[in-house]
């Protein structure tokens, strides 16, 4: 069997000039594949104990993701549609790098539309003085107007004759169809008008006209000569209409594509680029991460992480990061598979989210060939496959790691284990000290710290303590609550601890200004008694291996 061809790696530069043409060129490969892969470069990213840590929970990762999607701004948006042929093993790949427009700058951005619209006839309350006044002198003007537009319509008037004739009624043109303008102040006049066109003739289409502000300043009357000549018009005004609202609604025509279309997306570090591009081109973010989930899945019904499939397949569960793991494929598995990408804008420029977008793609193709999932769950080889909805929306908390091609990690031991938020206790007070250092310390200061325990700096104020037995964590907890003589030494060191659900807390605050330790001290100082972990717990997925270097939070 021939071993795999890799094609050239190319992708489609988008710019606002030639945007248009490239969603109209998107929908087509939609359709004529099966996945999307999608990949978000931002700004920038937290830092410290801002960001995903091995100690967070999937709600206070997504606290810690919500602030970064608030924080900073998307630079570039690459999409990828995709399919994967079976017969033979063919990955053929579309990939875009996308500007984007969020929903802020798509608001400011329509306010700058000067386009006369349609606007719809709506009821109309009782007429003031002042009403009636401004439709009885609008009312005659118009009635003048049309006839002498339908007149003209029907004699043979030479160019002069015709240009007296729009002089002396007040006319102007729409192209080539004859028009007028009536000025207004207010929306309730332009109801007026409307009004009145409507009682007058169904041969008058009314166009507002909006000034730089956005607010309607006249409404422009345009007569047509018959039906089909109407209906004419109004596709017209239609077509300019979707051609403004693509030019300004930017990237959210790509989501609103991407979301029509009920393809999976597949990605990467879910959690952060997907809470990105909802609080940008959706909505603002929810409080917490259920109804994040739910939010989510109205717009896309199933997403993949690809860190959770490769999770299925043994040594790749100590994988952290993309290119780890494709390495690892290429060494240990063979995969045959010829790759296309046409050739899109004469290009062979990609830029690193492009690449990162293209990597997903080929991971996802290798990782569907060797756990058997194809699109529509056909028959391999006599075995029955898997859809790739069994691997839909499940996110993991994503930890940086910087991105490699080290394929090692299959010579490691797998470090990863679920611990109980029960287990876990914060500590704080200890003055520039490494984790080791620390660990030795707190030895001779109370007997608890000689049970089973594993310590780890979250940032350069904070270290977390994740106890083999939750009964020891509780039990050190009340102590520490109910100030037992027992802990005198540690009390005279300045430390401090408190459980997992003033972490909680905190997050759920969002006291990200702080250092861990002075948000932990305010919030544990406000609820005492709940430092005792109780019914209220969640699992992690802790990492032993993940070690933060305390030189980083010293420089």
């Amino acid at each position: 069997m021939a071993a795999p061809r890799a094609a050239a790696a190319s992708a489609k530069q988008v710019t606002r000039r030639n945007f248009a043409d490239a969603v109209r060129e998107l929908g087509s490969h939609l359709e004529a594949c099966d996945y999307v892969a999608v990949s978000a470069q931002k700004t920038g990213a937290p830092t410290g104990w801002r960001r995903a840590l091995p100690v967070d929970t999937a709600e206070t990762a997504y606290l810690k993701a919500k602030l970064a999607a608030e924080s900073f701004q998307p630079l570039q948006i690459a999409v990828c549609p995709f399919r994967v042929d079976s017969s033979p093993s063919t990955l053929v790949a579309y990939p875009d790098g996308l500007s984007y427009l969020s929903r802020v700058q798509e608001s400011l951005a329509r306010q700058k539309i000067f386009t006369p619209s349609l606007r719809q006839l709506l009821p109309s309350p009782c007429k003031t003085v002042a009403d009636s006044v401004f439709v009885s002198r609008i009312k005659s003007r118009i009635a003048h107007w049309r006839k002498g537009c339908t007149g003209s319509s029907k004699t043979t008037d030479d160019s002069l004759v015709s240009s007296l004739s729009k002089l002396i009624l007040g006319g102007e043109s729409y192209g080539s169809r004859p028009s007028m303008s009536i000025d207004v102040c207010s929306d309730r006049q332009v109801q007026l008008v409307l009004e009145v066109v409507n009682l007058i003739s169904d041969d008058l289409v009314p166009l507002v006209v909006p000034d730089k502000a956005g607010a309607a300043r006249a409404v422009r009357l345009v007569f047509t000569s018959s039906k089909e000549d109407k209906n004419l018009l109004l596709m017209d005004i239609k077509k300019l209409e979707d051609e403004q609202n693509l030019k300004f609604r930017g990237f959210r025509e790509v989501i609103d594509l991407l979301s029509s279309s009920q393809k999976p997306i597949i990605s990467y570090n879910c959690l952060n680029d997907l809470t990105m591009m909802h609080s940008k081109f959706v909505a603002p973010l929810p409080p917490n991460m259920h109804e994040f989930m739910f939010s989510l899945r109205m717009v896309f019904s199933n997403v993949v992480d690809i860190s959770h499939m490769w999770r299925e397949i043994g040594p790749l569960r100590k994988a952290n990061n993309i290119q780890a793991a494709l390495s690892y494929l290429q060494r240990q598995y063979f995969v045959p598979m010829e790759i296309k990408i046409p050739q899109q804008d004469g290009t062979n420029r990609v830029t690193k989210n492009e690449q990162n977008v293209l990597r997903i793609t080929k991971l996802f193709a290798k990782l569907s060939s060797l756990l058997n999932i194809s699109p529509n769950c056909q028959l391999r080889s006599g075995e029955q496959s898997c859809t790739v909805e069994e691997y839909c929306n499940i996110f993991y908390p994503s930890f940086i790691v910087e991105e490699s091609d080290d394929a090692d990690f299959a010579n490691k031991s797998d470090m990863t284990k679920p611990v109980s938020t029960d287990n876990v206790i914060l500590l704080w007070g200890f003055r520039d000290k490494s984790a080791k250092e620390l660990r030795t310390h707190l030895t001779g200061l109370h007997q608890a710290f000689s049970q089973d325990f594993e310590i780890r700096l979250l940032d350069k104020t904070c270290s977390a303590l994740i106890f083999r037995s939750s009964d020891n964590a509780r039990e050190l907890l009340k102590e520490i609550s109910l100030e037992s003589s027992s802990l005198n030494s540690f009390f005279s060191e300045g430390l401090k601890a408190a459980g997992f659900e003033v972490y909680r807390k905190v997050c759920r605050l969002g006291l990200w200004d702080s250092d861990l330790a002075e948000a932990l001290e305010e919030v544990s100082s406000e609820i005492a008694a709940s430092t005792i972990p109780e019914h209220n717990t969640s699992p992690i997925y802790w990492d032993s291996s993940l070690k933060l270097d305390l030189k980083e939070y010293l420089e």
